[in-house]
């Protein structure tokens, strides 16, 4: 039997426009998925994907992989996905006999990272590269895939022809338990959120080195009061970039901290900042309507 582990993701800074080569710091997370291999004796690839509740919410068995699925799109993908592994390690499933289970230690819907812990969770299998796996399956800018397999927060930027280039950074705040995760339950789909990026045309280089000087102070920021002014610097300067109102401004008008989006604008979770108490913070959010509220230190690695 194998098994193999990936983390999944937050990116702090640098939405968007981390897909042009700012410098983005990103969050890997305790929660992840693990996938589990163990052969089997009936010359097929029996898939079962399971939630983070053990209950499977996808199964299919493949008998070859270069027949195209068109009646389920999962399957599909998954078939992509395994034969681009097989491109870059020929010698990978050459002979389907293998019971594989992925299993998620997050709710799917929360947005950390089901198709890019996925895609690093087979490269680690078929030992071949997660970043040319990713590029050539689904596209992005790859801070996940570093996530999937970091021990800590990273910085992360992505050089020409698709180079991606990370470190591990020192970023353990003082006011960390100040920090808050709120989930919004408003599932955005990444690339739909990358095409409307893309339709603002050439983003000029100051705002890239704008964000990139961001994330750079952000890394080495002292106390909490900078780190909002940070935050909401950032906030502002996506905004007016996609033309999308700020999650505060729609939701937390009248919050006493800052609120930061995370990735997609308008969906999974957002960062808050609070100088009150837990009971306090995590009250005016759950009285909002907002019941996934999980402390900074409980998330991330």
């Amino acid at each position: 039997m194998q098994k193999f582990y990936a983390n999944g993701k937050l990116l702090l800074t640098g939405e968007y426009l981390v897909l042009d080569g700012a410098l983005a710091v990103a969050l890997p997370t305790k929660l992840g998925q693990s996938l589990t291999v163990e052969p089997n004796d009936e010359q097929k690839l029996v898939w079962e994907s399971q939630n983070s509740k053990s209950y499977p919410w996808f199964q299919h068995i493949y008998t070859h992989l270069h027949t195209k699925i068109d009646n389920n799109p999962i399957a599909e993908r998954l078939r992509i996905i395994l034969l681009q592994a097989q491109k870059q390690n020929p010698k990978f499933i050459n002979n389907l006999v293998d019971n594989v289970t992925t299993k998620l230690t997050f709710p799917r819907n929360w947005g950390l990272g089901t198709s890019s812990t996925l895609i690093h969770l087979i490269a680690q299998w078929a030992k071949c590269d997660p970043f040319e796996l990713l590029f050539e399956a689904f596209g992005g800018s790859g801070y996940d895939i570093a996530c999937a397999g970091a021990d800590g927060p990273i910085s992360y930027q992505l050089q020409e022809h698709h180079k991606p280039i990370f470190q591990p950074i020192n970023f353990n705040p003082s006011f960390k338990n100040q920090l808050y995760f709120v989930y919004l339950d408003k599932k955005q789909d990444s690339k739909k959120g990358i095409a409307r990026y893309r339709a603002q045309g050439k983003i000029g280089e100051a705002k890239i080195q704008k964000i990139s000087t961001l994330s750079t102070e952000l890394i080495n920021i002292g106390g909490l009061h900078d780190f909002e002014k940070l935050l909401e610097e950032h906030e502002n300067i996506i905004a007016e970039l996609i033309g999308f109102e700020k999650v505060k401004s729609i939701y937390f008008s009248d919050y006493w901290g800052s609120v930061k989006s995370l990735g997609a604008w308008g969906g999974d979770f957002v960062l808050v900042t609070s100088n009150r108490s837990f009971t306090e913070t995590q009250k005016y959010f759950n009285e909002k309507g907002f019941q996934v509220f999980l402390k900074y230190e409980d998330l991330i690695l």
